[in-house]
């Protein structure tokens, strides 16, 4: 049999972990924490997993590696560079780790995501002898782009990108235009530069599409490094945990809790998050809550803008998206929800008068608004606030909007100009997140439910910056 690649996709965190076999045993690579999904894709195959490699300690979730390693006695690979608080195989440059006659890896040194990370040449036997058949590259050479080079701070930034450029021209120098390469960011990873321009690619292809190996050295730093946006706040916590090495995932149901709890829990001042569909949470949720709904990037948004440690809630509509949020959030740390519940709002709100709906809207309805012709049943806009992230903002905005980017409005609620707010962002997700934020706090706020792409063609002007 020859040696087969399987990608395990996390998309809501951008991510991809794969499993290499050979028919008989298996290598898997940069897993996810919840490995009963590796677990049964090998049991499908029928392979023993013998190997569970790291690229580097992540940034932007937590790993099974180390779980996954333990539950099947393969053993478990980490730059020895990596400072960890657990037993590990440590794997340094050039290393050759035979895993059958049929498979072997090869270390590449190739920092600049971070400093000490590995990319893993995946070398297989023909009559011939041994020949690449492509490389697990992590957060080094991704699909038109890298990884981003400013996760261990900006002190760092500049040196990690020349790395970054170095390690890129090594691997296209080392492999065959034809070698696979496999990264595990860039599917809207904030880890990615920027994202993914394919769904799959070879060497041969990124030397003619990637810019890192078509730019010369210190023109590819100064674009990654002005090109980079924020990340999210919950990076700090994942490398700790990587090091630490991660507790067991525990996925268990939470505990329920009854409209009374629910209305203590946001009484007092708790994260109570209702993960139905923006639609269905502007007809009708319990005051207090906050939209993130399981059809967008909730653990994302969710771990970027609680205060870390805070009892989070859930309310979902049935058991199954309550199992599909945990299963999320133990991704990022969040292990286990203070309670949840599961119906309709009507069941979650201890008096009627705890029912609430948010207003919705598009960019025609805003242009008309702005015009002096607002649509009946709607407020006229005093603010517009943009809510998206500021290569976002910098790339066109609407003229005379406020520009705060979600992540910051927890903590910058006062700044919003007095009046009632129309809010969007690129969609409508996260606009409706920012809504239910500001009408917490007591603000008048009307989601304009649209994408951003369609406000020029309903007339509202446009500012492009130089």
């Amino acid at each position: 049999m020859t040696v087969q690649v399987s990608v395990i996709t996390t998309s809501s965190l951008g991510d991809r972990s794969y499993l290499a076999h050979d028919g008989e045993v298996a290598v898997v690579v940069d897993p996810q924490r919840d490995v009963d999904r590796v677990l049964a894709l090998a049991g499908r195959l029928g392979v023993r997993v013998t190997h569970v490699v790291e690229t580097h300690l992540h940034n932007d979730y937590v790993s099974g590696g180390r779980q996954l390693a333990q539950l099947t006695g393969a053993r478990y690979l980490l730059a020895d560079a990596e400072r960890a608080d657990f037993d590990r195989t440590p794997v340094t440059d050039g290393d050759v780790l035979p895993v059958s006659h049929r498979m072997r890896l090869r270390a590449v040194a190739t920092p600049g995501h971070t400093f000490h990370h590995l990319s893993y040449v995946l070398d297989t036997a023909d009559d011939g002898g041994w020949s690449p058949a492509g490389v697990f590259t992590g957060g080094s050479l991704l699909f038109g782009t890298t990884g981003r080079p400013d996760l261990l701070g900006p002190q760092h930034a500049h040196d990690l990108a020349r790395h970054q450029h170095a390690s890129a021209r090594r691997l296209a120098d080392l492999l065959p235009d034809g070698a696979e390469v496999w990264p595990t960011h860039g599917f809207g990873s904030f880890c990615s530069a920027t994202q993914a321009d394919a769904p799959e690619s070879t060497i041969g292809r990124e030397k003619q599409v990637n810019p890192v190996l078509r730019l010369a050295a210190e023109e590819f730093v100064s674009e990654i490094l002005a090109g980079l946006d924020a990340y999210p706040a919950y990076y700090a916590h994942m490398g700790v945990a990587n090091a630490a090495g991660p507790a067991p995932v525990d996925l268990t149901p939470a505990t329920r809790a009854d409209a009374a709890e629910l209305r203590d829990r946001i009484a007092a001042g708790q994260w109570v998050v209702d993960l139905r569909n923006r639609k269905a949470y502007a007809a009708t949720h319990l005051a207090g809550t906050v939209s993130l709904g399981l059809d967008g990037p909730m653990s994302t948004w969710l771990g970027w803008l609680i205060d870390w440690g805070v009892p989070v809630t859930l309310l979902a509509e049935t058991p199954e998206q309550l199992a599909d949020a945990q299963r999320e959030l133990v991704r990022i740390g969040i292990d286990r929800p203070a309670a949840a519940a599961t119906g309709a709002p009507a069941e979650w709100a201890a008096d009627p008068a705890d029912l609430r709906q948010l207003p919705t809207a598009d960019f025609a309805a805003l242009a008309a608004a702005q015009a002096g012709r607002t649509p009946d049943g709607l407020p006229a806009p005093d603010v517009v606030l943009d809510v998206r992230m500021t290569n976002e903002w910098r790339a066109g905005h609407l003229a005379g909007a406020v520009h705060l980017p979600l992540p910051d409005l927890p903590k910058r609620l006062a700044e919003v100009p007095a009046g009632t707010v129309w809010v969007h962002c690129g969609s409508g997700y996260r606009a409706t997140a920012a809504a239910s934020l500001l009408a917490n706090a007591g603000r008048r706020v009307v989601v304009i439910d649209d994408r951003y792409a369609a406000a020029g063609s309903a007339g509202l002007p446009i500012v492009h910056p130089a």
